[in-house]
């Protein structure tokens, strides 16, 4: 079975949409927007980079 081509050889060339969980938590961090112990549910949403 042959890969598509928009698959590199790396993986997938373009820049995704949607940030996992912890990726948001860093940026959050960073923003100083989150604080440690505070809840993970209902984060704001945060732009990818």
């Amino acid at each position: 079975m042959s890969r598509h081509p928009s698959f590199g050889k790396i993986g997938i060339k373009k820049q995704r949409n949607v940030l996992k969980r912890f990726e948001r938590i860093d940026a959050l961090k960073k923003d100083e927007k989150y604080k440690d112990g505070q809840s993970v549910f209902g984060l704001p949403k945060t732009k990818s980079e």
